[in-house]
């Protein structure tokens, strides 16, 4: 197998991985997804089409696995501000991290605020929560791809 052929086989499995464990967690574990969470979503499904579509004789494959592998980094990118959102790093930037003052309308308030907060993970192991290791994953998928897309194949 090249080079091409296991980064674009990696460029198709890591997003079909990350979403089947998302969906998975979700529909089975009943672990429903904050706002950021789906935001980490958004790159792996952009990342699917691409990724099939250099398995399409005639389709220029480097630049498809080189723009799936940039679609799953964002994805990381993600993962990485909202583990951080998560761990208390840094401060949320939604509606699921905020509180709300009583200087308002305290029913309207609490009526409007998220079910599923940002910043407090429903699963972690190992101290990581499922935003870190979409963004481990993510992250490390998306450079080993493009390392891989990087090397030059050796004539047998």
């Amino acid at each position: 197998m090249t080079s091409l052929q296991k980064a674009r086989a990696l460029a198709l499995l890591i997003p079909t991985a990350l979403l089947a464990g998302a969906w998975g967690f979700q529909l089975i574990g009943h672990l429903y997804p904050c706002e950021m969470c789906h935001w980490q979503r958004w790159p792996h499904y952009a990342a699917l089409p691409i990724a099939l579509l250099a398995f399409v004789p005639g389709m220029p494959q480097r630049p498809l696995v080189a723009l799936a592998a940039i679609a799953i980094a964002v994805s990381g990118a993600i993962g990485v501000a909202h583990a951080g959102v998560e761990y208390h790093w840094w401060q949320g930037f939604t509606p699921c991290t905020s509180t709300f003052s009583s200087s308002g309308d305290t029913l309207s308030a609490i009526m409007n605020a998220p079910v599923v907060r940002c910043d407090a993970p429903q699963w972690t192991f190992a101290g990581i929560s499922l935003a870190g290791f979409n963004a481990i994953v993510s992250l490390g998928g998306a450079l080993v791809i493009l390392a891989l897309l990087t090397r030059r194949s050796r004539a047998a």
